[in-house]
């Protein structure tokens, strides 16, 4: 359901109605940029971010923007099928389940006492060559394995033939703002001394790959995307240790697993451009990957249909409607709360602080979902049944 706005420097496809007003200023801004190629694309779960919209994707010819990857680099989804069905999983099951992920997995701000082995890191890296990366490593022994706060969840949800899933959602922790936050300062900074035509109000500071800066960060934030795999990867062990502590006779299919903040090169259009997905989901002819819903509503595993106008990209979620801030200003807790007893889901929301995620603060999924048709198709819907909330 593509629709093109042409009156910019390039072109800028949407695979939604009408994004707001902050969202298309920050589209538009990247549209005029000269380093652009072809177009910029839009996905239908798309809200305003820092410099580029979350659900936004872009290829560019010779430079990388730190704040078109984001700040939590490699953050993503993974998933995994069980051989259980619902019917085998009470409330009380559910309820056992969640509380010995909690044992398990630090949630929110917390870390690990304990640094974990070092063979649970990212592997293959020199890390004498990131010095990012090297001076947070030991702090990160500590995060890795640990779902942070925001929107990343962990949950127990079942599909349309009743199989058990779980569902995770988190990313490189502080090591990745860490690195997001010294390349966007160094290309700051570097823009300014080189007279750039970019605008610094518009938080597009970039890196010329002529320059070892950019070469430096695409390095850094390869680390990163590895490290969040790695996190998510340690957390989905602790959840299958949970419930086969608890289950008997439980197995489980091969993780799946897809990032969705990071920059990689990849050939669009006969040429070798940088894609950056910020907010957005790879979806080639033939991927699966992943699309949650938000809290309380219903998440899908996809397979992508390899759209170039797209990038061959999808969105990474619902999208948000409101901000933190306000949802938790203008929601009602009893009414959020009422929503997730009705639906029969376990949770633990329990304060006003806790509507930050809640469902009414995001667009209606199966919208978005509609939206994109093009991009990917729905191999399995999957509902909630239990959430554990960052």
């Amino acid at each position: 359901m593509q629709k093109v706005i042409s009156t910019e420097k390039n072109p800028i496809k949407l695979w939604l109605d009408e994004p707001d007003e902050g969202t298309l200023r920050q589209v538009k801004n990247l549209a005029n940029l000269p380093f652009i190629y072809k177009h910029v694309a839009l996905m239908p779960d798309a809200h305003s971010g820092y410099g580029m919209p979350i659900g936004g994707v872009i290829a560019t010819e010779g430079v990388i923007i730190p704040h078109a990857v984001g700040s939590d680099i490699g953050c993503g989804m993974c998933a995994v099928r069980t051989n259980k069905m619902a019917e085998e999983m009470s409330k009380d099951i559910l309820k056992s389940v969640m509380s010995e992920i909690r044992k398990r997995i630090p949630l929110g701000f917390e870390h690990h006492i304990e640094r974990q082995h070092e063979s649970l890191m990212p592997q293959g890296h020199n890390l004498e060559e990131l010095k990012v990366v090297r001076s947070n490593y030991i702090s990160a022994l500590k995060q890795v394995g640990t779902l942070g706060g925001g929107n990343h969840f962990i949950e127990i949800q079942k599909d349309e033939s009743g199989f058990i899933w779980i569902m995770l959602h988190s990313g490189s922790r502080n090591i990745g703002l860490k690195v997001a936050e010294y390349y966007n300062n160094r290309a700051k900074k570097l823009n300014a001394l080189w007279y750039t035509s970019v605008s610094a109000k518009a938080d597009l500071a970039y890196l010329p790959f002529e320059s070892g800066e950019a070469k430096q960060y695409y390095l850094e934030m390869k680390y990163c995307v590895d490290f969040a795999f790695a996190n998510r990867k340690l957390m989905m062990s602790k959840v299958q240790e949970a419930l086969t502590d608890i289950i008997k006779g439980i197995t489980f299919e091969p993780i799946i697993n897809i990032a969705h903040n990071y920059a990689a090169w990849e050939k669009h259009f006969d040429k070798k451009v940088l894609v950056h997905r910020k907010g957005a989901t790879s979806a080639k002819e033939g991927e699966i990957g992943i699309i949650p819903g938000s809290q309380g509503t219903k998440s899908y595993i996809v397979e992508g249909l390899g759209n170039p106008e797209s990038f061959m990209s999808c969105s990474h979620g619902a999208g948000r409607m409101m901000s933190r801030t306000q949802a938790i200003k203008t929601l009602n807790l009893e009414d959020e709360i009422n929503k997730l007893d009705a639906l029969g889901i376990v949770h633990g929301i329990r304060h006003k602080k806790d509507l930050d995620e809640a469902s009414s603060a995001y667009k209606d999924i199966s919208k978005v979902m509609n939206y994109q048709s093009d991009l990917v198709k729905v191999l399995h819907e999957l509902t909630p049944l239990a959430v554990i909330k960052g």
